[in-house]
């Protein structure tokens, strides 16, 4: 019966140890990945902000980007 008991404890503790390293694995990949991330968004190229100043400025399909005059009244709806 000892020899049993102590197959178990070190199925057991076997299992214990294979589950932290697996958990120490996937802790280190989650980091590396975020890190990778906030490198890529940081060096991430963006439109120029002086692009918008401009007053001709359209986008790509040729629409006037925050040009269009808003309603001066209130029409109500019937």
């Amino acid at each position: 019966m000892a020899i049993f008991a102590s197959r178990v404890i070190a199925t057991v503790l076997v299992s214990l140890l294979v589950m932290l390293a697996i958990a120490v694995a996937a802790d280190a990949y989650v980091q590396w990945s975020y890190d990778a991330a906030f490198e890529q968004f940081l060096t991430a190229n963006t439109s120029s902000v002086s692009d918008a100043d401009e007053p001709d400025s359209k986008s790509k399909s040729g629409c006037p980007v925050g040009k269009k005059e808003l309603p001066t009244q209130l029409i109500p709806f019937r």
